[in-house]
């Protein structure tokens, strides 16, 4: 751009060079011609030269806003080539089936096989599969709502500071007093994990939360009364969970001050609900619970209406006259079904063929290690912790429930 000096007054403005578009061959530019004989005004050449100024350089810049405009345009056609090409590759040959539309075909096919499914739940197998299915489902739904809801409560509004100040310093006798806390706080394996998290994270030993974690699903009164309820009549067998539970919890925690490293434990660096409100906290545990152990519990049923209605009575009886294969079998169960431990009485008592002590095997195993706990456990405490803790804590809880079922039942 061509820098005109301005003329002193009175003076001759000298001609301005022709610039790069006059020597292309475009014309300039012509002003407006003064009337003959009018003096030209050096502030007003001043300013007209100032404007021109600003007007080149806001033609400067707007081309280059147009350049920046056309370069988006080229990728905005792009990216609509693009789009446009993804669209041809999800046209009608390439439609992805969604969740309303599923759902919308399996009820049509409901609707038009209706007959058929009528007639298969009217087969006695199916009516003994559902009478189960339901009786269990219904009888643990109530404890394992109000065990949720203690255990939301207890995991937002008990802090954890309590729990520090509540246990001894020394940690042999710190792990039997967080032993017995767990049947004085109720809640499920789905809090107590989290729990466990924030002790270690206030800085209570290892051992104390670990025997917390393991006792406080397994001997609360919430999980003591549905076994009551399961077992009418059998108050030893409240007794004998309670007992072999707790043994189980402290043995774990004293081994753990024995042999553990602090290198195998990763503790969790924040909370599962800081930087919320205790009514938002609250609420999102329940739900939390609800959803996952709600779940677990359904499909325990299911399991156990199939273990009743569809296998054999005499491949039952087999593995029911083995008693070694029998609790084998049970403690693997409890494992694989994962059910909630508010729940899990009512499905071992659905079990008629198994014997008492292959029962306690299964109510000892399922709060203390199951999938779901293990995957829990994992990401709280780490891989390595989950890889060492839940195969030692299996062995433990068949060994504890075996010699306490054999003493007491």
């Amino acid at each position: 751009m061509a820098i005109t000096e301005d003329a002193p007054p009175g003076a001759e403005r000298a001609p301005a060079r022709p610039s790069v578009q006059q020597a292309g061959g475009e014309r300039p530019e012509k002003h407006p011609e003064r009337p003959h004989g009018e003096q030209p005004h050096p502030h007003h050449d001043r300013h007209s030269g100032t404007q021109d100024g600003h007007s080149g350089t806001h033609g400067s810049r707007s081309c280059t806003h147009d350049s920046r405009s056309c370069t988006h345009d080229s990728r905005s056609g792009s990216q609509d080539s693009r789009s446009g090409s993804q669209g041809q590759q999800s046209g009608p040959d390439g439609k992805r089936l969604s969740s309303p539309l599923v759902l919308t075909l399996v009820l049509l096919l409901a609707v038009l096989a209706q007959s058929r499914i009528r007639g298969a739940l009217g087969t006695p197998l199916m009516q003994s599969w559902m009478t189960v299915f339901v009786a269990v489902t219904v009888q643990a739904l109530p404890f394992l709502v109000l065990g949720v809801l203690l255990s939301a409560a207890i995991a937002v509004f008990v802090p954890a500071s309590f729990f520090a100040r509540a246990l001894p310093r020394h940690p042999a006798l710190a792990v039997p007093v967080a032993g017995v806390a767990g049947a004085v706080l109720p809640g499920c394996e789905c809090a107590s994990v989290p729990v466990a998290g924030a002790l270690v994270r206030r800085g209570v030993t290892p051992a104390a939360a670990l025997a917390f974690l393991l006792s406080a699903p397994a001997i609360n009164p919430i999980v003591l009364t549905a076994t009551a309820v399961a077992f009418p009549g059998r108050p030893e067998m409240v007794l004998a969970r309670f007992l072999a539970s707790l043994l189980v919890a402290c043995t774990m925690g004293w081994l753990w001050q024995r042999v553990g490293r602090t290198d195998w434990l990763r503790p969790p660096a924040h909370g599962a609900h800081e930087g919320a409100t205790k009514g938002e906290a609250f609420w999102s545990s329940v739900r939390h619970d609800i959803m996952h152990a709600g779940g677990f519990l359904v499909l325990g049923a299911m399991a156990a209406a199939t273990l009743k209605a569809a296998t054999p009575a005499a491949w039952l009886r087999t593995a029911a006259d083995n008693p070694l294969f029998s609790i084998l079998a049970l403690a693997v169960l409890a494992v694989l079904l994962s059910i909630c431990s508010e729940a899990d009485a009512f499905v071992a008592a659905s079990l008629t063929q198994f014997s008492l002590t292959a029962k306690l095997v299964f109510l000892v195993v399922g709060p203390m290690i199951d999938l779901k706990l293990f995957a829990m456990q994992a990401g709280t405490f780490g891989r390595g912790f989950a890889l060492r803790f839940a195969p030692a804590t299996f062995v433990l809880a068949v060994a504890g429930g075996v010699l306490t079922g054999a003493v007491l039942l």
